[in-house]
């Protein structure tokens, strides 16, 4: 009897799916298939919508690459990490990690000025303490070699970074002032950048605005442009502002790729500025 059930087509079996149709749902075509373990998968995802919103925002070849992100998911993604993200983003160990690394380094360096006492140690000691965070260190460094040496634009422009980050505004634009006296185009227009924002942030606006006018006439920094345009709309110039924040977008646009995806920021902030200025009457 047993084997008679069993050949008969006409008992019906219950399975409890249907093994041979399985439905293919867009959350399955989301995250299928990476690994088995979830929440690995959910951190795969997390890191594709990453890259896909940086590339969307950022990437001037945006289009290209997001076809690669979203349908080779996740590798695309890490192609474009190595490929596109990495190479244009200035990323820096934590300073912390820094400190580590560096140890043997800094203190070989702090034994050197010691012992040697010329403005070139202390410079060097000054630049490794600046970038692994220790800024009241390298700034003690910087000064100390001025001691030595009050016009090396080395020291100079170290110990004006120092007191620009430690808000030593005051202390910050004299060593500026001198070392633009010395060198006017010492770091490509960097000294002549921060002076600018030197000036605003002691309040004084309209020097601040007539440096950085005559600053983007050589240099078209678009943080410079940009602080520019924040100027002009707070002294009611919002036509002049748009004009500015508009210059800035087409400089980025008209620029390289790599240098575009670096300067992302600031395309996306002067967008922002443009739709808070009131419109031209």
């Amino acid at each position: 009897m047993a084997a008679l059930l069993l050949a008969d087509d006409s008992v019906p079996v219950d399975f409890p799916y249907d093994a041979w149709e399985p439905e293919f749902s867009l959350w399955d075509f989301i995250i299928y298939g990476w690994t088995p373990w979830p929440l690995l998968n959910f951190a795969a995802l997390a890191f594709v919508i990453w890259m896909g919103i940086f590339c969307y925002r950022n990437d001037p070849e945006r289009y290209l690459w997001l076809w690669l992100i979203v349908f080779f998911r996740p590798l695309g993604a890490i192609i474009y990490f190595f490929v596109r993200w990495l190479p244009g983003t200035n990323v820096q160990a934590p300073s912390f990690m820094q400190k580590v690394t560096r140890k043997r380094e800094i203190n070989r360096l702090q034994i050197a000025a010691q012992q040697i006492g010329n403005p070139h140690q202390f410079i060097e000691l000054g630049d490794a303490l600046r970038e692994t965070g220790r800024w009241d260190k390298s700034l003690d460094a910087y000064l100390k070699a001025l001691n030595k040496d009050p016009k090396n634009p080395q020291a100079l422009w170290g110990a004006a970074c120092g007191q620009y980050h430690k808000s030593q505004y005051e202390g910050a634009n004299e060593n500026l002032t001198k070392l633009l006296e010395i060198d006017p185009a010492y770091k490509f227009g960097d000294v002549s950048l921060l002076q600018g924002k030197t000036l605003h942030a002691l309040g004084r606006a309209d020097e601040a605005c007539t440096h950085l006018e005559g600053h983007i006439k050589r240099w078209r920094h678009p943080e410079a442009i940009y602080l520019l345009a924040n100027l002009y709309a707070d002294s009611g110039q919002s036509a002049t502002a748009r004009e500015q924040l508009q210059s800035l977008i087409m400089d980025i646009d008209a620029s390289p790729s790599a240098i575009a995806r670096k300067q992302g920021t600031w395309k996306r902030k002067a967008k922002s500025m443009l739709r808070k200025l009131p419109n031209a009457s």
